[in-house]
């Protein structure tokens, strides 16, 4: 996180990354400071880059109602920036993170049926520039940080 944030700066992208949605008023009452240095405050962040952007986070129904896995591959390096886009057309494909360690590229998928990983893992071992692919189906998810920034216990009244 950068270093130029402040408390209050953290307890707002808090608030903001529980609802994004919530109205600045909202908010201001919370944080007790005025809905004008809130959005100011949001602006700023969405200026300096450290808030990125806006997006929907999948209730758990639809979250267990999906097949997920994770997808070690292993690229020819002339390849890479082909299989890259490849797979950047790929709806399923959820994150792709380049590591170290036996494989180039984890490749987190999510499917609607077990039926569907099966014919898209069989579409990724066809593309040219794949050499080799290790799959692992995700049984349950039992942490989940993706979001968590440290925040600022609310005040005590």
């Amino acid at each position: 996180m950068d270093g130029r944030l402040d408390d209050l700066d953290r307890h707002l992208l808090s608030l903001l990354q529980a609802n994004a949605r919530e109205p600045a008023a909202n908010l201001a009452r919370k944080l007790k400071i005025a809905r004008t240095t809130v959005v100011a405050r949001i602006a700023r962040l969405e200026r300096e880059g450290v808030v990125a952007g806006y997006g929907v986070r999948l209730g758990q129904r639809l979250e267990q109602a999906a097949v997920r896995a994770i997808c070690g591959i292993s690229v020819n390096a002339k390849s890479a920036p082909a299989v890259i886009r490849a797979l950047e057309r790929l709806p399923e494909v959820e994150e792709l993170s380049a590591v170290s360690g036996q494989f180039d590229y984890m490749v987190f998928l999510r499917c609607e049926t077990p039926e569907k990983l099966d014919v898209l893992l069989d579409q990724l071992g066809q593309l040219d520039g794949i050499h080799q692919t290790q799959t692992s189906i995700v049984l349950s998810q039992k942490i989940d940080r993706r979001s968590a920034i440290s925040t600022v216990p609310e005040p005590v009244p």
